[in-house]
């Protein structure tokens, strides 16, 4: 039928070779990286990376602006990362359980519609004024883009050949660049107020002025929030609306049928989709730390500068994330995808370092920098962890979005060491041990035409 794929790349049969697949199969300069077949299907779900990478960077104007409306300390408002990330790691398992028992376009639209339902409750909370319902609010939009991650990128990957499955993923995760862009600018426009006070003018003013100038900064998060609940409803009815192929095993049996499988558990025993658990949660964890100080980093280093073109330099970094993503789907064409990940993770440790021994431009333009660099590792990681997992691919997914964990647990440390130590700037260190364990990752992945396994 037309409006089915063959799930050939990951038949049971595959599995077989799947330890030398993440070297060997790479997309040549003649094979497509999207059919075009399904282009449209492809189109809709890249539609996805753009929305939950909007609300994530987000989060990255949030914890500036929450230290002003709420009186936070840095690591008090790390929490917002935590809250957000732990929704991750608890829906990511029971997504790709929905995913089997359902498919995959009914687990997009339980996801749209808890992405949209967070939204909405930043009103509320707004005027509450409390943190923990913020935190609420922000735990039930990730639990919502859990589903649509765990459904999209596996999705993304089994919707074409498998040897250009990488590149395929690294395009459609470019669109993630561009919400990423998209969200400190939308903060910098409509969330930041421009009235920045010290904490002598904030100890001058008086009970009432003081009260007036929270509720406002707090009150600024709404608008943006609304509209985005409303985005969010407009995309789960354009998902609902368009037809999904099925996606379809060897033999004809659909790829989510209700009979009873391996444990979920099981498929840990891939050695390949357990280092690429560790290595995604570790960099997770290195990006979320460096887009979530970036703005307080560079405050530090340049305190002359305004928290509004910041935001707007954060956006510029996050541009070349989809520069480099972009590009990478091409290179990849070319280069192994293992071999690129060595690099490119080489190049994050050596920028890390450079931002955390030097001071003024010479810091914060390493940071940011980092992001070209970030851009080809998650999908590529991701890429590599799911192939040849055949009727598993769900629940490997499952696990490599449970990793984003690593979201919630490096930038609080990332933040205590800052407390501590008195300043941002040589927690960069952190970051650059977290990329040392994806560069781990990718060397030992290169090795795998030596040794069957990792």
């Amino acid at each position: 039928m037309s409006n089915q794929i063959p799930k050939t790349a990951h038949s049971s049969a595959n599995a077989m070779n799947s330890e030398t697949l993440a070297e060997s199969a790479w997309p040549s300069a003649r094979q497509s990286i999207v059919d075009r077949r399904y282009l449209v299907p492809f189109a809709i779900v890249t539609c996805l990376f753009f929305s939950w990478a909007f609300a994530a960077a987000l989060n990255d104007v949030l914890i500036r602006q929450f230290q002003k409306a709420l009186a936070l300390t840095r690591t008090q408002s790390s929490m917002i990362q935590l809250a957000f990330y732990i929704g991750y790691f608890c829906a990511a398992l029971p997504a790709g359980l929905v995913i089997r028992r359902t498919g995959y376009k009914p687990t997009i639209l339980i996801g749209l519609a808890l992405y949209a339902l967070g939204a909405f409750l930043f009103y509320p909370a707004a005027d509450a004024q409390r943190f923990s319902y913020f935190l609420i609010a922000l735990y039930i939009i990730a639990f919502g883009l859990a589903f649509l991650e765990t459904a999209a990128n596996p999705y993304i990957s089994i919707l074409g050949q498998s040897a250009t499955a990488s590149a395929r993923l690294n395009l459609a995760q470019s669109f993630y660049g561009l919400g990423a862009i998209l969200g400190p600018v939308i903060g910098g426009l409509f969330i930041f107020s421009g009235i920045e006070r010290s904490p002598e003018q904030l100890a001058a003013l008086s009970a009432a002025e003081l009260a007036a100038y929270r509720a406002a900064e707090s009150a600024a998060v709404q608008g943006p929030y609304l509209s985005l609940g409303i985005g969010i409803t407009v995309l789960a009815l354009l998902v609902a609306l368009t037809p999904f192929p099925v996606i379809v095993e060897n033999n004809g049996i659909s790829a989510n049928p209700l009979l009873p499988r391996r444990p979920a558990l099981a498929v840990l025993r891939h050695k390949r989709l357990r280092w690429a658990v560790v290595a995604q949660f570790f960099y997770v964890g290195a990006q979320v730390s460096v887009w979530s100080f970036f703005i307080d980093f560079s405050k530090a280093m340049m305190p002359n500068v305004s928290e509004k073109f910041i935001a707007f330099l954060l956006s510029a970094s996050l541009g070349m994330l989809m520069i480099g993503r972009f590009s990478g789907a091409f290179i990849q064409a070319r280069i192994a995808p293992a071999r690129l990940l060595t690099l490119y993770a080489a190049a994050n440790i050596f920028l890390c370092l450079l931002a955390s021994a030097a001071s003024g431009w010479l810091a914060v333009a390493p940071l940011w920098l980092t992001s070209f660099f970030m851009s080809i590792m998650f999908p590529t990681i991701f890429a590599i962890g799911i192939d040849g997992l055949g009727d598993e691919t769900e629940l490997g997914s499952s696990f490599l979005i449970m990793s984003i964990i690593g979201g919630a647990i490096i930038p609080p440390l990332t933040g205590l060491m800052s407390d501590r130590i008195g300043g941002i700037h040589h927690a960069m260190i952190i970051p650059a041990l977290c990329f040392s364990v994806c560069l781990v990752f990718a060397l030992r992945v290169q090795g795998l035409r030596r040794n069957s396994g990792i």
